[in-house]
């Protein structure tokens, strides 16, 4: 189980250092997408099934979704057009292949297995209400205001000054 464990962070940081390190947006996002599935599967071999179901459609379902719609928003006309063109390069692709190829074999090693938790302990979704609603709801309500913080952030960045549109100065 060490194994695949050590195996399986090694793919989250190779896919996270990719991220950081690479300009292209979309495939930064690509890899963004390998590294979550990666920390989801390590929360699954820990014995989290339940917190690796939320990794999934939380993290790499729902908010990549949303970055990947930003983009196609961002649409950057003739630009973007040639860069799609760029991306049907097989060599782009060879990274984040063999990561995903990884991953599945680590999933298919794991879910074969019928003895996949040695020593521990599967935590339910009662548990960690519990423990996020208990002993950890200060942190749990930091996070929230954090999130929030950005969202109020983001909108006062992307926002449009349509006084400045009308010729208007602004106040």
């Amino acid at each position: 189980m060490s194994a695949t464990f050590y195996l399986l962070a090694a793919v989250a940081v190779i896919a996270t250092v990719l991220v950081i390190t690479h300009t292209n947006a979309v495939h930064a996002l690509l890899y963004l997408i390998v590294s979550l599935l990666a920390v989801a599967l390590i929360f699954f071999t820990l014995g989290a099934p339940f917190v690796a179901a939320l990794e999934l459609i939380i993290y790499a379902g729902a908010i990549m979704v949303l970055f990947i719609f930003v983009m196609m928003l961002l649409n950057l006309g003739q630009a973007a057009t040639q860069q799609e063109r760029r991306w049907l390069d097989p060599r782009l692709w060879v990274g984040p292949a063999i990561l995903t190829i990884v991953l599945l074999a680590e999933l298919a090693v794991t879910l074969s297995n019928t003895n996949r938790l040695a020593g521990g302990s599967v935590v339910g979704p009662k548990q960690v209400g519990i423990l996020m609603f208990g002993p950890y709801l200060l942190g749990v309500e930091l996070a929230s205001i954090l999130l929030l913080a950005g969202l109020v952030g983001a909108y006062h960045l992307a926002r449009r000054d349509t006084r400045r549109e009308r010729g208007e100065k602004p106040a």
